[in-house]
């Protein structure tokens, strides 16, 4: 039987500690690290499925949230959750900025900012942190596009053209928001 010695147990903690350093760098670009959707609880995924809206708000370097808040139309695909805006606004900036880490919460809880206020509903829902990154794949579009016109029928007419000619053109991106692991 081999002698467990100081040497050995010291590579092995060395290796424990790098592998999941080593994890982010292999993974291709963002990827979501593999198991972390299945991190969130079932009930959240259930809701990911089925929810019309997310509610996202970047984080700070110390974790904290940042001011800006919002709710958006989204698709759960391959277990992130993917949207499409501007190149121009915050969730885009803000990941160009390297400011990736966001907080996200499922549900419809109507408009975050009211004509009387900010609305605070949202934080009923449930949440988790998430990694975004820019997904520049025609597919992953035509699918988030296929998602649309199933949970958004009435309202995909007037932005369907928009969606894909600001893609195509870079004026518009799609960002994936992985959940990490709890």
């Amino acid at each position: 039987m081999p002698v467990l010695t100081r040497r050995a147990l010291l590579a092995a903690a060395a290796g424990a500690a790098a592998a999941p350093l080593l994890a982010r760098v292999v993974r291709a670009e963002g990827a979501p690290a593999p198991g972390a959707a299945a991190s969130l609880p079932a009930p959240t995924v259930a809701l990911l499925e089925s929810s019309p809206l997310v509610y996202v708000c970047p984080l700070r370097a110390a974790g904290a949230e940042s001011t800006c808040h919002a709710e958006v139309w989204f698709a759960w695909l391959d277990g992130s959750v993917v949207i499409i805006t501007a190149r121009d606004r915050w969730k885009a900036k803000t990941i160009a900025a390297g400011r990736d880490r966001a907080r996200l919460w499922v549900g419809d809880h109507g408009t975050w900012k009211t004509l009387t206020g900010r609305s605070d509903a949202f934080r009923k829902a449930p949440s988790f942190e998430a990694r975004g990154r820019f997904v520049n794949d025609r597919a992953v579009l035509d699918r988030l596009l296929a998602a649309y016109e199933k949970k958004y029928p009435s309202e995909i007419g007037r932005w369907r053209a928009r969606f894909e000619s600001g893609f195509a053109s870079g004026e518009r991106v799609l960002i994936a928001y992985a959940p990490l692991p709890a």
